[in-house]
């Protein structure tokens, strides 16, 4: 008589195991977007100990956006952000491409690594705070500054728009470069040094060999880290909310689009709140879309090309 052979099935226990993390992430993730999406077509607000709504308002909430200064928050976001991402990109790509040259022969690498990496232990609310205390009018640098003969008089560095705006692209800078060197870093180095050998042996310099064999053979990364960094952009808020004590000054010129959320949340306006993170939540799926077709649309166009010449030669 034929046994049965007996199959061990093990997909159910991928399936348990995995069961807690769609748990958790339709419970704090699920739900709240879908009642941040409800909400930003309510009327949903409280005046004084009076509760307003919840009353459909359709896209009244979106058009109020618009007529605000939402726009103008918008640019401010979009500049700080670039005075903090440009010298990090610029600087992560030099550092890294530094670190991986054999011939540079750069003692005390693993010290350096270290170094550019402890900014971004810090929390950003103690950075913004150290900032805050030494760039202040009776901080240490007006008193060096002063003390050199650079300057007569304390300089008000959080009392001009310039100032400001720069401070808060130094501090994203110091705290984001060094995690962007060592993926970049990480990214070269995953590179087979064939490819460099070839190309030294060819009479290919170093200029040339970055732009020509690096950086192309990088873009993923580079895609991702441009793609975190433009969320990260959007996203920011802990810097300039504090350095500027939530009033985005001067003038409102560091104020960004999360700190104008922010206002809505603490005066409970949850409709124009729910509103403006729909506004965000699309911006920044359209940016992420085109950074990656951007960046990959050339190579992804050379796959299904060599892959319709693959398909027509196995046809003939």
């Amino acid at each position: 008589m034929r046994q049965k052979s007996k199959h061990i099935r093990y997909a159910k226990w991928g399936y348990l195991f995995i069961l807690p993390f769609f748990v958790a992430f339709f419970i704090f993730s699920f739900i709240p977007l879908v009642d941040t999406v409800r909400y930003s077509f309510f009327e949903y607000y409280q005046s004084g100990i009076k509760e307003i709504g919840p009353n459909f308002v359709g896209m009244a909430n979106y058009q109020s956006l618009l007529d605000s200064d939402m726009l103008k928050y918008a640019g401010n976001t979009l500049i700080l952000w670039l005075i903090g991402f440009i010298p990090q990109i610029l600087i992560a790509l030099l550092l890294a491409n530094w670190f991986t040259d054999i011939q540079m022969k750069i003692r005390g690498k693993q010290f350096f690594k270290v170094v550019i990496y402890l900014p971004n232990l810090i929390m950003a609310s103690a950075f913004a705070m150290l900032f805050f205390a030494l760039f202040s009018t009776n901080g240490p640098m007006n008193s060096i500054l002063e003390s050199l003969g650079l300057t007569s008089e304390p300089i008000d560095f959080m009392g001009t728009t310039f100032g400001t705006r720069a401070l808060i692209g130094l501090m994203n800078f110091l705290m984001w470069f060094g995690n962007t060197t060592i993926m970049l870093q990480a990214a070269i180095m995953g590179i087979s040094p064939d490819i460099f050998e070839a190309a030294e042996l060819d009479g290919c310099g170093s200029v040339r060999r970055f732009f020509s064999i690096t950086l192309p053979l990088i873009r993923p990364i580079l895609t991702y880290t441009l793609i975190t960094s433009i969320i990260g952009g959007l996203q920011m808020f802990d810097v300039p909310q504090i350095l500027t004590n939530g009033q985005g000054n001067p003038d409102r010129t560091s104020m960004t689009l999360i700190m104008f959320l922010n206002s809505h949340l603490q005066s409970r306006n949850y409709g124009m709140a729910g509103a403006l993170s729909v506004y965000l939540f699309i911006v920044s799926g359209i940016l992420c879309f085109l950074v990656y077709r951007i960046t990959n649309g050339q190579r992804d166009t050379g796959v299904k090309t060599e892959r319709k010449h693959r398909k027509g030669g196995a046809k003939a």
